[in-house]
């Protein structure tokens, strides 16, 4: 009699092992991955910018005036954990031919600009300045025909010097 129950269940776990396999099914399919994001070759003119209150560009003050602002080939360095080398680059702050200050400029393809912000980013070819954070950073936004260009600056306690 045991034996007859042994071969019951041995019976029993091969049908069920049987059903377990025929409903296996294939791996799903993975989403392919994106390209790497691309950047500006070279050094680019993003445009003009008025900054209306003196900030910290590079850990020194950069008064509040128009400036010029450009995107040099350098990346930054160290480079942030999980960012693409070339989406990290320099920027500079130019006033009367002369680089008033620099800093780390986030360049943000199209795709990803909802990961990024919530805002509606400025028209392509324009620029945008917003305060942030209780009025602790100012970010200056360029769209460079769909490529968002990101420059968060720390604001200067008592920002209202003016560039000369």
């Amino acid at each position: 009699m045991k034996k007859q129950w042994v071969l019951v269940g041995v019976l029993a776990g091969a049908l069920i092992g049987s059903d377990a396999a025929a409903q296996h099914k294939a791996p799903n399919q993975q989403p392919s991955t994106a390209e790497a994001p691309k950047a500006p070759t070279g050094e680019v003119t993003l445009g003009r910018v008025r900054l209306p209150r003196a900030v910290t560009a590079d850990g020194k003050p950069l008064p509040a005036g128009t400036y010029q602002v450009r995107v040099t080939e350098q990346t930054s360095k160290p480079a942030a954990v999980g960012a693409t080398a070339d989406l990290e680059r320099w920027a500079e702050f130019v006033s009367g031919g002369k680089v008033a200050g620099r800093e780390v400029i986030t360049i943000v393809p199209q795709a990803e600009v909802k990961l990024v912000t919530k805002d509606a980013p400025p028209a392509s070819g324009a620029s945008k300045v917003q305060v942030l954070r209780g009025n602790e950073y100012l970010r200056v936004w360029f769209n460079r025909a769909g490529t968002q260009c990101l420059i968060h600056l720390p604001l200067e306690a008592g920002g209202a010097k003016t560039a000369q």
